[in-house]
């Protein structure tokens, strides 16, 4: 192994140009510190201090005893539609295109004048609505509003904007697809935080403090998997469990916002100095229109407009104003007050019907419900897929792939006829044997 330099620097160089030119490939072992030290004639703390840099770059992985590996590109499931598949999918955690409002109407209405190089961000109608929807449920003198290409995108600017390479992040454990791909990518350790049928665990919270996380990401309410919403109660706990913790950045994601039945409860305290609130609107009016409000602290909503420079990565105004147009529309409001009630009944029915079968579920809200059944997930997956069926199982949305084999199941149902609706159950109750 070519590996060559006399300084950190030059060392980590080299295992970086090595692994550019293909001569070092993902999963392939670095030496040991001692060996390489000795290899190169370099003191053992200067090979130490070559590798953490690696590290910290994302270019090796650290396995204890295991040795120190090039790194891959980790595997992460992706939400959506499963493409090439002749299953019936019902794991896409997608939003029925039926109850997503027409923009046709709105689209007359939204054309003006063109904006220029150098223009705030977010456009003024859209900042106006935006601040009484935020101030209405979180009542904060310093809030600031902004705009994203959706949620995943301002949690990726979020995250970035505060945090450096290998500092920690608390996520919720079972955890949205997308967040754990995010904090992978940025090069984040994810500290689990386990969930429960109110949210996050005070326990958990207290205990990823303790590790040093310096950001967490919550979803208030329909948490994705397992549809969950932060009760009241447990809002409060979480917040005196962070009071010591003012400058800890608050993430979070209210993605179900006008679809939930229930009311939004927050980890932000009146006191609590970094916070982010964020709604998007994929989920009532579609995930094409990738746009999500952001309402923040003052220092953190000016750190997130100099990642959304105009010119680079801004929104669209037409797209905001498109939004807006339609948001302002008491026709429109009353089409995702109806499609609320539709999702809530549909899955309603779904977990009173497995009940009966003696299949449990703790989903309370969202598009899916997070079934747990008597046996394996991935077994009852398979089973499934003899049946036709396409799922997600539990153990795609765990944070580390080394922990206990889920039994639990995510399934979008609110969209089947009433004789897919009959044959899944029977097919549930049959696989779950």
């Amino acid at each position: 192994m070519d590996i060559a330099g006399t300084t950190a620097a030059e060392i980590a160089d080299s295992v970086r140009a090595l692994r550019e030119r293909g001569m070092l490939r993902p999963g392939d072992a670095l030496p040991p510190v001692r060996e390489l030290a000795g290899l190169l004639g370099v003191n053992r703390n200067t090979a130490v201090a070559a590798y953490r840099q690696l590290a910290q770059a994302g270019l090796v992985i650290s396995k204890g005893r295991g040795g120190t590996l090039i790194a891959g590109a980790a595997h992460v499931a992706q939400e959506g539609i499963a493409a090439d598949t002749v299953l019936q999918d019902i794991g896409s955690g997608n939003p029925d295109p039926q109850l997503i409002p027409d923009p046709t109407a709105a689209l007359a209405g939204i054309v003006g004048r063109p904006v220029l190089y150098g223009e705030p961000v977010i456009d003024p109608g859209l900042e106006q609505w935006a601040r009484e929807w935020m101030l209405a449920d979180l009542p904060r003198d310093d809030l600031r509003i902004t705009v994203t290409s959706g949620a995943v995108d301002a949690v990726e600017r979020l995250l970035a904007q505060a945090l450096m390479r290998d500092d920690a992040v608390a996520l919720e454990d079972p955890c949205f697809l997308a967040s754990i791909h995010t904090v992978r990518l940025g090069g984040y350790r994810a500290v689990p935080v386990p969930v429960d049928a109110e949210g996050m665990t005070v326990e958990g919270l207290q205990a990823a403090l303790d590790a040093g996380v310096r950001a967490i990401i919550s979803t208030p309410r329909a948490q994705n998997p397992t549809g969950v919403s932060l009760s009241p109660a447990r809002a409060e706990a979480l917040r005196a469990v962070l009071r010591p913790h003012p400058y800890v950045l608050i993430i979070e994601d209210d993605h179900f916002s006008m679809l939930s039945a229930h009311p939004y409860a927050s980890l932000i305290g009146p006191e609590h100095r970094r916070y982010a609130l964020l709604r998007s609107v994929s989920k009532f009016l579609g995930p094409d229109m990738c746009l999500a409000l952001a309402a923040t602290d003052p220092t953190t909503a000016e750190r997130l407009a100099m990642r959304l420079n105009p010119g680079t990565t801004w929104v669209s105004h037409l797209l905001q104003r498109l939004a807006h147009a339609q948001l302002a529309d008491a026709g429109v409001r009353a089409r995702i007050a109806e499609a609320a009630a539709h999702y809530a009944a549909r899955n309603g029915a779904f977990v009173s019907a497995l009940a009966e079968r003696g299949i449990e579920t703790a989903s309370s809200d969202g598009l899916s419900l997070w079934v747990r059944l008597a046996v394996p997930a991935r077994t009852a997956a398979e089973r499934l897929m003899r049946r036709g069926w396409l799922v997600r199982t539990g153990d795609e949305f765990r944070i580390d792939d080394a922990s206990p084999a889920s039994d639990h199941l995510r399934l979008t149902v609110h969209d089947l006829s009433a004789a897919d609706t009959a044959r899944l159950l029977d097919d549930l109750e049959a696989a779950a044997r």
